[in-house]
């Protein structure tokens, strides 16, 4: 019903929007197709905006949609088609129309991108990506598994290549489809069954380029676990450098093309022997430059007088020992001497004051009878018998009188 207005009589501008968003807002939701060419995420904010394209006309529209939802569609990079559940409305503030999405559905390519990052985001959750989980590749594997297409330009390079870096190599491939509904069975088979087997050190699976639809056994969830149980390492070698199927993140080392998997697999021997070469230079130059310091070393030792005559040093010594020994006698004669005169000066002044030396002087010793020394004349009486002990022997001989010397009586008489 349309509102009547005439220039002296204006409809409000509020009135003219509020109408127009209810008529908007009678069409309902509806599922529409377009391409996404801008994405503007909002940090912090609950809506976002998309503006979506008509795929063959040059019409576009902005969309609103939640957080929830744009999560729940998986990444939506610019350029994807997509499938929109989107309701008209127009904003009272603006006047602007919009679009509100409630569910956004990646069409197509899209769509298949969409599910296999749902998958790698459950995958990796799991810790199959982990990369404290990756094992390290074999310098040179006694033999190697491939798994490959048969007859397949990726099998031609991975055989060659490894065959023109080490001739030596040994390869055990297994035929497997790599395309098709029946593909990751048969590929996952021939990954059990090398690893089970023992015999090879290191396993590559090897594919050539293709759609995104060729590779997508390669990212199927069964290989993914079956390559993550294997116990020998795997190389993923799946298409060209930009294709990376959830298989690249699983194995242990990603090779960009099934010719990078043989440069990772197998060393170069003509690089190993030029190393090999090198060393064996150096070290031939280090034993040169070893044996000749020790030859110097050996001339140098050989020109010292004490190698130039060997007996000098021997002469030396003796001479030196000579000299010793004559100083050694000199000091015991020395020390000898000194002691002699210090023994005869002792028994000199020994001998001075010994009473054999005052009895060899025709000295006495007096004694009575029953040995007490006569020490004066008041010791004894007369008619008493006493000893005289001389030098040569002892004489008995008896008191016939007593007299005392005349200083004797002269002090006594001094004392009284």
């Amino acid at each position: 019903m349309a509102l009547e207005s005439s220039p002296e009589q204006p409809q409000p501008l509020r009135a003219v929007v509020t109408a127009l968003k209810g008529w908007v807002e009678r069409t309902g939701a509806v599922w529409v197709e377009g391409q996404v060419i801008q994405v503007k995420r909002r940090a912090g904010y609950a809506v976002h905006f998309l503006t979506l394209r008509d795929k063959l006309a040059d019409v576009s529209v902005q969309v609103s949609i939640s957080t929830a939802v744009l999560d729940a569609a998986g990444p939506v990079p610019e350029g994807t088609l997509v499938a929109a559940w989107v309701r008209a409305t127009v904003f009272p503030g603006s006047g602007s129309l919009t679009f509100e999405c409630r569910d956004l559905r990646p069409s197509g390519e899209g769509r298949l991108l969409a599910h296999l990052e749902q998958r790698k985001r459950a995958l990796q959750a799991e810790g199959l990506f982990d990369p404290a989980l990756k094992k390290r590749l074999p310098f040179l594997p006694r033999a190697i598994g491939l798994v490959t297409g048969k007859d397949s330009a990726a099998e031609r390079d991975v055989v060659e290549n490894v065959l023109r870096r080490w001739p030596a190599a040994h390869i055990v491939t297994r035929h497997a489809l790599v395309q098709g509904q029946q593909a990751v069975e048969q590929v996952t088979d021939a990954v059990r069954a090398l690893d089970r087997s023992g015999e090879v050190d290191v396993i590559v699976i090897a594919r050539g380029g293709g759609s995104l639809e060729d590779l997508l056994p390669f990212s199927d969830e069964t290989l993914a676990r079956a390559v993550h149980a294997c116990r020998t390492p795997v190389v993923s070698a799946i298409g060209h450098e930009p294709d990376v199927p959830i298989l690249d993140l699983v194995a242990d080392v990603r090779a960009s093309t099934p010719t990078d998997a043989a440069k990772l697999v197998v060393p170069d021997a003509a690089e190993e022997a030029r190393v090999v070469a090198t060393g064996r230079d150096r070290l031939r130059e280090a034993v040169v430059r070893r044996v000749r310091s020790e030859q110097d070393r050996l001339g140098a030792l050989r020109s010292r007088p004490v190698l130039a005559d060997p007996s000098g040093a021997i002469t030396l010594q003796s001479e030196r020992l000579t000299e010793i020994r004559a100083r050694l006698g000199r000091g015991v004669r020395r020390a000898l001497e000194r002691e002699d005169d210090f023994l005869s000066g002792s028994l000199a002044r020994v001998r001075a004051l010994s009473p054999r030396a005052t009895l060899q002087r025709g000295y006495a010793i007096v004694t009575t009878d029953d040995g007490r020394t006569v020490a004066s004349i008041a010791d004894v009486e007369p008619d008493e018998t006493i000893i005289a002990r001389l030098l040569d022997g002892d004489i008995a001989a008896a008191v016939i009188d007593v007299e005392p010397h005349a200083h004797e009586e002269h002090a006594h008489e001094e004392e009284r």
